[in-house]
């Protein structure tokens, strides 16, 4: 059964950034979805991909931390680097590489992309489960700026993250998706709080420090989310 996982933050009560996060195994997507053959992988790769996390949505997905006045500065983390042959994404020519940020910078290409939460959950799902997961596979979808409609059924981009999905589903065991951004109001935060169904967890990252613009999540806060969304998952495996 799906897992969902439900992330919120928010720009001072005014926004609310939303993520779900669905576990879909390897047996939907082959018999629903037709894959073609992507077997390449980096040398340094020496299993299987066993789990593939779709990371979809809007900016903060597709990462702005660090990034001022259309200039990324380039600063990362610890908890960001890169893990070479253990964290891999999938590019925009469906081939995978060595995952390092900024991860959507070949898919979100009008607008100057930084550090988002894929490496940092990436390395938290590594340093937890290294067991469970040998091998992360990410593949970025985001766009800044999108609209629900586009990533309704039939939009562009539901389309191409079908498209990617279906690719990176050739090598995986499983697929999760991290999806979705947009306006909300506080009715809908209590409302999501207060959800209790089987398989549905909610991560509140309301309070995180934001950018200079006062929109998107620092790069300490991307950090933290990916951090919080990769507990999530674990705890939901281990329970």
């Amino acid at each position: 059964m799906p897992k969902i996982l439900n992330f919120m933050a928010n720009n001072h009560g005014l926004k609310l950034t939303m993520f779900f996060l669905f576990v879909v195994t390897y047996e939907y997507w082959s018999s629903h979805v037709q894959p073609p053959d992507l077997t390449n992988k980096p040398a340094g790769s020496t299993h299987l991909i066993k789990d593939v996390f779709i990371l979809a949505g809007q900016s903060n997905m597709a990462g702005r931390g660090g990034v001022i006045d259309n200039n990324w500065d380039g600063i990362i983390p610890p908890e960001i680097k890169s893990s070479p042959g253990k964290i891999l994404r999938l590019g925009a020519d469906l081939r995978w590489v060595d995952a390092q940020e900024p991860l959507h910078a070949d898919i979100d290409v009008n607008k100057t992309c930084g550090v988002g939460p894929g490496m940092a959950f990436a390395n938290a799902i590594l340093r937890g489960g290294s067991r469970r997961f040998p091998v992360v596979g990410l593949v970025p979808c985001a766009i800044g700026g999108s609209g629900i409609e586009e990533w309704s059924r039939g939009g562009w981009l539901y389309e191409g993250l079908i498209r990617r999905a279906a690719a990176a589903a050739a090598d995986g065991g499983g697929v999760a998706l991290a999806s979705g951004e947009g306006p909300y109001i506080e009715i809908v935060r209590k409302a999501q709080h207060e959800i209790n169904l089987p398989n549905v967890m909610t991560v509140d990252a309301k309070g995180l420090l934001l950018q200079p613009d006062g929109l998107h999540l620092s790069t300490n806060a991307q950090v933290q989310v990916g951090k919080m969304l990769a507990h999530a998952m674990l705890r939901s495996i281990a329970g």
